[in-house]
């Protein structure tokens, strides 16, 4: 197909030989970019969150449907879409974005930073703060900074611990 293609463009019918070149290519293109995801990913680009998941919902089996370079942004994309109404579960899907592989810099900046959120809403400090600190340095053109900066302020505040209580309860009777 593509030596067609390249027939046409030598006979004077460039347009058609690029028509065919392209043709020819897109089949080999979408082995290694998946539509599902292609689609996924323009949904969150438009922060269409609930159609971008409806996109995912197609892929049955991504170990038999993707490519192995294509598992880690599966998961990530996975994780992004439930980050807003389901925030517990998006860490371990992000661990496993981050475990397959994500080619992009920002995109692991990204995973990193909802790992940090989940770890600062267990109450596990230490965890978040060396995160934190990992997606700052991979976030070289800054565009999660304020996200970030935001974290950390939040780091800084006291958590309120179960063993401490309002001290005007201490006195409170058992009918009022």
């Amino acid at each position: 197909m593509i030596a067609a293609g390249v027939y046409l463009m030598m006979n004077r019918q460039i347009g058609w030989g690029i028509v065919v070149i392209f043709f020819s290519l897109s089949p080999i293109l979408l082995f290694f970019k998946n539509e599902y995801i292609l689609l996924a990913f323009w949904q969150m680009r438009k922060q269409n969150f609930v159609k971008a998941a409806h996109w995912l919902t197609y892929i049955k089996n991504y170990q038999s449907q993707l490519h192995k370079s294509q598992y880690g942004y599966f998961h990530y994309l996975q994780g992004l879409t439930l980050a807003q109404e389901h925030p517990a579960k998006v860490e371990p899907l992000m661990k496993k974005a981050l475990e397959y592989g994500l080619n992009m810099k920002h995109d692991r900046a990204m995973a990193t930073l909802n790992i940090a959120a989940a770890a600062l809403s267990k109450g596990r400090k230490a965890e978040a703060q060396k995160l934190l600190e990992e997606a700052k340095r991979l976030d070289d053109q800054g565009m999660m900074a304020d996200q970030i900066k935001m974290m950390k302020d939040q780091l800084k505040m006291p958590s309120m611990q179960k063993h401490m209580h309002n001290p005007q309860m201490r006195h409170r009777g058992k009918f009022f």
